[in-house]
C-alpha cells in the first residue's frame, strides 16, 4: 500500500493553493478555474481555517441566494477539515474520503504544517498503478518470464 508522501512526490504539481477567509468567493473561484483545481485550503497565517470546494459553492452560494462577488470565503467554507499525514496509506485515505464523502484531503506534518493536498483522483491513479504492477508481476510469474 502506498503512503501519502509517495503520492505527493508523484504529482506533477504538488503546489497547495490557499486563500484567505476574507477573500471573496469570486476570487476563490477564479483561482480554482485558473489552476484547474476543485478545492482551496483556507488559511490564516500558517493555520488551516477551513477548506473551500466546488461543492461549497454549489450548495452555499446560488442555492442560498448569495452572490460570489460580495460573499467572503469564511461564510461558506467547510470549517471542520479532515486531513491526513504523510505516513498514512492510500487505503486509509480512501476510507476517510468514502466515509466523509470527501474529494480532497489536506496533508499535514506532525506539527500541523500544511505540506500537500491529495484528491480522490490522485488516489485512484495510485491504486490503478499499483494494481497494474501486481498484474504484471503475476503474469510474469505464471508465464515464467523474468
Amino acid at each position: 500500500m502506498t503512503v501519502v508522501a509517495k503520492i505527493l512526490q508523484s504529482k506533477p504539481d504538488a503546489t497547495v493553493y490557499t486563500i484567505a477567509p476574507t477573500a471573496s468567493v469570486l476570487d476563490a473561484l477564479q483561482l480554482m478555474a485558473e489552476k484547474g483545481i476543485g478545492a482551496l485550503v483556507v488559511t490564516e497565517g500558517d493555520a488551516i481555517a477551513g477548506i473551500f470546494t466546488e461543492r461549497d459553492y454549489a450548495r452555499k452560494i446560488a442555492l442560498m441566494g448569495r452572490t460570489s462577488a460580495v460573499t467572503q470565503v469564511r461564510d461558506v467554507m467547510t470549517s471542520a477539515v479532515r486531513f491526513v499525514r504523510p505516513d498514512q496509506t492510500s487505503e486509509q485515505c480512501m476510507q476517510i474520503m468514502s466515509t466523509g464523502r470527501l474529494r480532497h484531503l489536506p496533508v499535514v506534518d506532525g506539527n500541523t504544517k500544511l505540506v500537500g493536498m491529495i484528491s480522490i483522483g490522485d488516489l485512484v491513479k495510485d491504486i490503478i498503478s499499483e494494481q497494474k504492477f501486481i498484474i504484471e508481476q503475476l503474469e510474469q510469474y505464471i508465464t515464467g518470464s523474468h
